[in-house]
């Protein structure tokens, strides 16, 4: 697969993002997966996927912490296009014997812990909408994180054992909300707010003018990479 992401990098340089998603749809027929969390980029490419009717399944990771305004664009992307997002939970057992032994809000406590619920509640559900696939679309941003600046377009996930297909590797956010705003798709109104990066309402708050683009994940912390393990820091 290693080289097969290399195959891709070079021989699909050239290509627009559609035309990319639909090589890769119909080199890996039914086995191509979207992650969407709702934020701006992943609409962009749901509107990517829906919009010309691609062979690539959208699913989204309902940890069960969400923001309401998140349900509430999750519903207006059904609505909007009329195709199915498939979502997965974190497991019962697992979820049960963690708020037994360490309460609702243990992530607060150390980053041990804060890893453990993002383990539990988005890592394990992920590698169930993961497996028996063979490419992982991603809405990543080289931008994002000084983690994600030396990422390639395809790339080899070696945790996952899936080549992962990052489409905006390059664009910017500017690029990112003009895209939304032009094509009137669905957004997450906290965005409007100061939310840049969106997650689970109890480890996400809005970033001020001046602000690393993460600083509103898991705020409380310090020199922790800001990553909660679905995607792996090479």
């Amino acid at each position: 697969m290693q080289q097969l992401t290399e195959k891709y990098n070079i021989e699909l340089s050239e290509k627009t993002i559609v035309e990319k998603l639909q090589f890769i749809a119909e080199q890996h027929p039914g086995k191509v997966v979207f992650t969407s969390s709702f934020g701006y980029e992943d609409q962009v490419i749901t509107d990517y996927i829906f919009k010309n009717d691609l062979d690539i399944k959208v699913v989204t990771l309902d940890t069960g912490r969400l923001f309401p305004e998140t349900y509430k664009v999750y519903l207006s992307t059904l609505e909007r296009y009329k195709k199915n997002i498939k979502a997965y939970f974190p497991p019962t057992k697992e979820m049960e014997e963690l708020l037994d032994k360490k309460g609702p809000f243990s992530f607060y406590e150390s980053l041990e812990n804060r890893k453990e619920c993002c383990f539990i509640r988005k890592v394990i559900p992920l590698k169930r909408a993961l497996e028996g696939n063979e490419i992982w679309v991603t809405g990543l941003r080289a931008s994002q994180s000084n983690n994600r600046s030396e990422m390639q377009e395809f790339e080899f996930d070696g945790g996952n054992a899936i080549i992962k297909y990052n489409p905006l590797k390059d664009w910017s956010l500017e690029e990112t909300i003009e895209y939304v705003k032009a094509n009137n798709v669905p957004y997450n109104i906290l965005h409007d707010k100061g939310f840049v990066s969106i997650g689970c309402q109890p480890c996400t708050r809005a970033i001020q003018p001046g602000e690393d683009f993460r600083a509103g994940r898991w705020w409380w912390e310090q020199g922790s990479g800001k990553e909660c393990g679905l995607h792996e820091v090479k």
